[in-house]
């Protein structure tokens, strides 16, 4: 949840956040319709409504379902791992390349997106009529449809075959909606993020605001909107103007920060190179009555080394689960890297050196996602469970991240070499590398090093085309696992078709 505005959240949560624990998009609209009527009246209400569509951005689901953790286990840079073949099965299947479409993550994902939208196209309808400042108005709007955006980007591209709402689903229609061409659906991302701009601050104060979408922040998702779709020249073109000179502060105030590492530490929220980022907190005091209702970050006890037993001298990882151990092949390029000790926490070498003992979990390696992994010192102590309350921050962009798409764009739609070898070697200069040619192979190897474990790799592979090659191992099939199937819930007793590659229809 937003940083900022985490305070008004309770004050809200009754009237607009019951959707979380729906099964189905489709039964949003029904359970809130007589709290709607009488919502929206002020200022205050529209903000809490605004809160609503950001909390969406760090869904996590009962079944420790999220979007982080499941493209990573999809991807060849990790296992799902856990304590055994059926531990959190809907990561598994991805994993392995087992899903169908009764079992597997997309039901989650399915409904984290349309919860998003649903709750911004409410927003949307109700924000002309609510009395309040023309200006601050327009801002929630530009929000607002950021957001729809966000939510929109990550389900075309998950589900290619998506229904598209511009505005809320009247009750006695909701079973009869029907998919839209994926092109129906990056145009309306498109037009949301271009409306969005010229009303979105240039900057905002972090100290108040931070976390909320800014110029930049839209620009940036607008860039790897237009790279998705293999428009080049405006992809360069969004993405240069968040980038700014390489290397240098941008028009934003995006800059790489000097250390790698300290991208990855707790306290280090909302810093320079952070463009959009999903917010945690401990304050929600959140237990095992409600997982899905947690502010905290679950990633950091999923995958920490499982029973861990440190000796004087050895990190301080909390004992954890055990998920997305990083494959010997992620290992091996990244071991002799600047990058390898802030990305890897190798429990092995620890053991082997007697500074620690750990129990080996299922597809164990040995090695684990420093980044995320969770520290004593950040273990919460008061209410709640402290497995569900670590205030760790993710990334879904960064200036790294867009700097590598910009250079990509560049080299693929023959753009400004010079420019592109720029941006790479800034991400390699911050580590301590040396230049390199600015190639599609070299930038594609960059992503893979810098991003480990931050949500991008699987879209990267599937994206390029990579996808079949690199995953054939664990299952993929070409032609099929591009996409997750439409979840079987979605087709029952509506007009939503399977998608083809899942030998349906659409």
């Amino acid at each position: 949840m937003n940083k900022t505005i985490k305070y008004f959240f309770y004050s809200c949560t009754v009237a607009l956040l019951g959707s979380a624990c729906s099964d189905s998009f489709l039964d949003v609209k029904p359970r809130g319709t007589d709290l709607e009527a009488n919502y929206y009246r002020n200022r205050q209400e529209a903000f809490n409504g605004l809160v609503a569509v950001y909390d969406v951005v760090g869904w996590q689901g009962g079944g420790y379902v999220t979007k982080i953790n499941a493209v990573s286990a999809a991807s060849d840079d990790h296992y799902a791992g856990g304590g055994g073949p059926n531990d959190v099965t809907n990561l598994q299947v991805w994993s392995d390349y087992s899903l169908t479409p009764a079992q597997g993550p997309q039901e989650e994902l399915w409904r984290k997106g349309f919860s998003g939208i649903f709750r911004a196209n409410i927003l949307l309808q109700k924000l002309p009529d609510i009395p309040m400042d023309e200006n601050e108005k327009a801002r929630f709007t530009a929000e607002t449809k950021f957001l729809r955006a966000y939510f929109y980007f990550d389900l075309v591209r998950l589900f290619k075959n998506i229904p598209l709402f511009t505005e809320p689903v009247a009750t006695d229609q909701m079973y009869n909606v029907t998919q839209a061409p994926p092109a129906d659906v990056y145009a309306l991302i498109e037009q949301d993020l271009l409306d969005a701009i010229p009303a979105l601050p240039p900057t905002i104060p972090v100290a108040t605001e931070g976390g909320r979408a800014t110029q930049g922040t839209a620009r940036a998702l607008l860039g790897k909107v237009y790279l998705q779709q293999e428009k080049f020249g405006p992809a360069a073109e969004q993405l240069a103007q968040v980038n700014g000179e390489p290397g240098s502060t941008s028009q934003y105030g995006y800059r790489l920060l000097d250390n790698f590492g300290d991208l990855f530490e707790v306290s280090n929220k909302f810093n320079s190179e952070s463009i959009f980022e999903i917010s945690f907190t401990n304050t929600s005091v959140g237990d095992w009555g409600c997982v899905s209702c947690t502010e905290g970050n679950v990633m950091n006890i999923m995958v920490g080394p499982r029973n861990y037993n440190p000796r004087p001298g050895a990190p301080d990882y909390v004992s954890g689960w055990s998920f997305l151990p990083i494959t010997p092949q992620l290992f091996d390029e990244i071991h002799y890297d600047p990058r390898n000790p802030h990305t890897v926490a190798n429990l092995d070498s620890l053991e082997a050196n007697g500074l620690a003992t750990y129990e080996k979990g299922y597809m164990n390696t040995g090695y684990f996602l420093e980044k995320f992994a969770g520290r004593e010192k950040d273990r919460w102590t008061g209410a709640g469970s402290p497995e569900l309350n670590f205030p760790q921050n993710m990334y879904e962009i960064r200036l790294a991240d867009t700097y590598l798409l910009e250079a990509e764009a560049l080299v693929r739609g023959g753009g400004n070499a010079t420019r592109a070898a720029a941006l790479l070697n800034a991400v390699r200069h911050r580590v301590g590398l040396g230049p390199i040619a600015a190639t599609f192979d070299n930038i594609k190897r960059e992503r893979r090093l810098e991003l480990v474990g931050e949500g991008h790799r699987w879209f990267d592979l599937v994206r390029w085309g990579d996808a079949a090659t690199a995953l054939a191992s664990r299952g993929f099939v070409a032609g099929r696992h591009e996409i997750l199937p439409i979840p079987l819930l979605e087709l029952e007793n509506t007009q939503i078709e399977q998608s083809v590659e899942w030998g349906g229809t659409k």
